[in-house]
């Protein structure tokens, strides 16, 4: 069986995603969460760390699970509850968590949105929308209906997008930050996009797209967050000759 070091995998992804150089939240908590023995055989991705992906992990046989969205997000203590089973079973079966949020947004080769844009045939990429000490999303020139950039994007994500249809019908600017960038919707405007595609926002936006005159497509936070956990699992199943399979457990928003 194929297996490699936790740490030397744990040392390429913080190198590779500048996990030390990137701004975040503070429940971000970027990079190894949950240690393991110290040898990885089998690498897991999911956009989430919850009590559902873990056993997902643990059923793959994998001893390694790479996250967009941590376990920390909430106060991590007290270890009670379903805290307490999540942590136990991480232990029990060997189970290591690696997070990393904003610096795998940002990545210009695996993060979510150069691979949602380069999924959607979006070229000649430049940064876009100021987040945390760094841009965090890609903006490009382009001329496409907004009918066929639906299309696009559904095939791309799998799921249908909400379209605001308050700009033009012939997108020439788009502007990409996946999740929950909605509610900063007037930023992305005054950046120059006639186009802004994320994955939710807020019941106002819908008015202030309106508004401002700007198509808006909200392609669900889950959708468009799985391409970046994907491209670092396969990568690092190339390079450190491991397995990885991706654990599809959807949220729907």
């Amino acid at each position: 069986m194929p297996k490699t070091l936790l740490a030397a995998i744990v040392k390429h992804c913080d190198q590779r995603l500048r996990i030390a150089k990137i701004g975040d939240y503070a429940g971000a908590v970027n990079g190894l969460q949950m240690e393991n023995s110290g040898v990885v055989t089998r690498v897991a991705a999911a956009v989430d760390a919850s009590l559902a992906t873990v056993k997902l992990a643990i059923a793959a046989k994998a001893d390694l699970l790479i996250v967009h969205h941590g376990l920390f997000w909430s106060p991590a203590h007290p270890w009670t509850g379903k805290k307490f089973e999540l942590i136990k079973l991480c232990v029990e079966n060997n189970l290591a968590v690696y997070s990393s949020h904003l610096p795998l947004d940002a990545h210009p080769q695996l993060g979510n949105n150069a691979q949602l844009c380069a999924a959607l045939g979006l070229k000649k990429l430049q940064p876009f929308f100021f987040s945390h000490g760094q841009n965090i999303g890609l903006q490009s020139r382009a001329k496409i209906s907004r009918v066929e950039l639906a299309r696009k994007l559904a095939r791309a994500t799998g799921a249908k997008p909400l379209l605001i249809p308050g700009g033009p019908k012939i997108c020439r600017h788009i502007g990409v930050v996946t999740g929950g960038a909605g509610a900063e919707l007037k930023a992305a405007v005054d950046a120059g996009v006639d186009t802004f595609i994320t994955g939710e926002g807020p019941h106002w936006t819908f008015a202030l797209a309106e508004e401002l005159g700007v198509n808006v497509f909200y392609g669900g936070h889950y959708a468009t967050e799985t391409f970046g956990v994907k491209a670092l699992a396969a990568e690092l199943s190339k390079k450190f000759k491991v397995p990885w399979v991706f654990l599809h457990h959807p949220t729907g928003l």
